[in-house]
């Protein structure tokens, strides 16, 4: 990767016009930020491998991802597959315990192997390196082409930082979607959680002015009874949620997103509280927690029969599927957009959108410049380690970023005579239409095919030398520029802004927050076992209350709740949580202050 950097903004956000169309859309998450981007696809043949000469790869080889940010088990088929076959002969076997349950962590560490490439939580990390079941890195990345330029100013910081279990401060793990911006910069048009809704049903309504989120639940009511079918006769549901990322975050992730609406998010490393820009920290079960807002807002929701009565029993591919057919009214994560979202649409005003309420005010982490809570890590058991740090090597070159963030070029985007790129007419909706492959590439659907790693080490939001803008395609100054479209202008009249994070700055409703990405100690095994039965038990009922049958069982289940989750030690996993959070209040202060 070329050492070239795009200006460092001291201000917090790099004002984008490229509004509202995520070709490139993110396809997963169970961690507290924006994870996983989604991939792009075929249109010629990869070249040989670039890398040492000195390795053999006449010999396939399969390589076990363990991937807590996978929403796909078993082996990467498609173009992403050929791909990977072609260049370095090698087959990937994804593990995913977002697909088969928390279970399959303790299961597989509990046998002291985990798997050959880990995508894993920092916490997890922790433990693991004095079980001796991470590879130490250190020498092995000097050699490298491409990650060892990311040693000194990345991946040195970030490991130093675990110096209780690493205090040679050795190179375990790289921590994932690390922007090469700065700690201070916001580059997205959109925050990550804000409300997004379909633009031409908004306006079909009225387009009311939303002063909170009684005045949300109106107008989603009246898109429904407006708009309660697609054009080819699907349910549409005004708001639609899912189990499957609450995993390891100690409540229901929905809820804990909708947070930030209101200032409160939940910090990495923790499960019992929430915290916001001023440092205040909140136990989730506090009768005044944004959490149990939150919690009554989806309620009364279902009260009104708006929340999507699949939401306890589907997973997040269904809801995937129905996001693409615009059968959702409600959008709460900006990426959300780009399963439907495209420059064809929004020349005819469709598209979602962000609709701001008034009372609202954001919470917003800064660009990952450190990562985002998650890390690669190479098992200590991998076999041909040599081959994997290849492989890893090309995943952050500018190669491996344009085809894990825009595909093949002729096939998903060309190049413009001022050197730039810009995307095909296929690249603009390959990810929603999920387009046919040709055979040569791999074949099947497009959106089939993409990396099910579901991770990056380097994140999109990385200048390419090539063009000198990001890989991210929505900020090409072709995509930007094709992007001015009735949707995007009618918008922009509208709110008299020239994005959603504009908006959000110019009327003081955004709070944005050095993103801190280190060490937050692991869990004891007293803590771990209390935090385990207590985060059980939190999620279980969260989901009880949103579908209680009236006010006084919603209101009995949260007394409950807040009586027996003290008797499961819930004061001890506080305490840890909140010395956690302090840390964070600490970090973000000095990033601020610039030290």
């Amino acid at each position: 990767m070329s050492k070239r950097r795009h200006a460092v903004k001291k201000a917090s956000v790099l004002f984008i016009a490229s509004l509202f169309v995520l070709t490139v859309a993110l396809t997963g998450c169970q961690s507290g930020s924006k994870n996983e981007e989604a991939s792009a696809a075929p249109g010629s043949s990869p070249a040989a491998s670039q890398g040492d000469s000195a390795i053999d790869h006449s010999k396939p080889l399969t390589i076990t991802v363990f991937s807590n940010a996978a929403n796909y088990q078993g082996e990467q088929t498609g173009w992403y597959g050929k791909l990977l076959k072609d260049k370095f002969n090698i087959t990937l076997n994804i593990l995913a315990p977002q697909v088969a349950g928390d279970q399959l962590y303790k299961t597989r560490t509990a046998a002291g192997d985990l798997g050959d490439i880990l995508v894993i939580d920092n916490s997890q990390l922790e433990e693991l390196i004095p079980a001796g079941m991470i590879m130490d890195l250190t020498d092995k990345i000097k050699n490298t082409k491409y990650l060892s330029q990311y040693v000194d100013k990345h991946f040195k910081p970030f490991n130093a930082g675990f110096d209780k279990v690493n205090p040679e401060g050795k190179i375990y793990a790289m921590p994932t979607f690390e922007a090469d911006t700065s700690p201070t910069t916001y580059s997205e048009d959109t925050p990550y959680s804000s409300p997004i809704m379909p633009w031409d049903y908004y306006k079909g309504v009225g387009a009311p002015k939303l002063n909170n989120l009684n005045d949300l639940l109106n107008v989603l009511k009246q898109m429904q009874q407006k708009y309660p079918k697609t054009p080819d006769g699907k349910t549409i549901v005004p708001i639609t949620l899912w189990k499957d990322w609450d995993g390891g975050t100690g409540a229901m992730e929905n809820v804990r997103w909708i947070s930030n609406w209101y200032g409160y998010e939940k910090p990495d490393g923790t499960t019992t509280i929430q915290l916001n820009a001023k440092g205040d920290i909140v136990p989730i079960i506090d009768d005044n927690s944004m959490y149990k807002k939150i919690l009554q807002f989806l309620f009364t929701a279902n009260q009104m029969g708006l929340v999507d009565p699949d939401s306890a029993s589907q997973d997040w591919n269904k809801v995937a599927e129905k996001l693409t057919n615009k059968q959702v009214l409600l959008l709460w994560y900006s990426w959300q957009r780009g399963f439907y979202n495209s420059i064809e649409r929004g020349k005819n005003g469709d598209g979602n959108v962000a609709i701001p309420i008034a009372d609202t005010h954001l919470i917003q982490s800064s660009d990952a410049y450190f990562g985002n809570g998650r890390v690669f890590a190479i098992g200590s058991k991998a076999k041909d380690p040599d081959r994997i740090l290849e492989f890893l090597d090309w995943y952050v070159s500018p190669e491996g970023l344009r085809y894990y963030t825009s595909g093949f070029e002729g096939f998903n985007y060309e190049k413009t005579p001022e050197g730039k790129f810009k995307l095909t007419e296929i690249g603009q909706t390959a990810f929603q239409k999920n387009t046919p492959v040709p055979d040569e590439y791999g074949g099947g659907g497009y959106q089939d095919g993409q990396s099910k790693i579901n991770s990056m080490i380097m994140s999109d939001f990385v200048i390419d030398p090539e063009t000198g803008e990001f890989y991210n395609n929505n900020y090409w100054s072709s995509t930007i520029e094709a992007n001015k479209t009735a949707l995007t202008t009618d918008w922009q009249k509208t709110f008299n802004a020239t994005n959603a994070t504009d908006y959000y700055i110019k009327n003081n409703m955004i709070d944005i927050v050095p993103n801190i990405n280190t060490s937050l100690g692991s869990d004891s095994s007293d803590i771990k076992n209390k935090r385990s039965q207590i985060s059980d038990y939190v999620k279980n009922t969260s989901w009880k209350m949103v579908f209680a049958k009236n006010q006084a069982e919603f209101d009995q289940l949260w007394t409950k709740m807040k009586s027996d989750v003290e008797g499961l030690g819930w004061k001890d996993v506080v305490a840890v949580d909140t010395e956690r959070a302090q840390k964070i209040v600490k970090m973000r202060t000095e990033a601020t202050a610039g030290k």
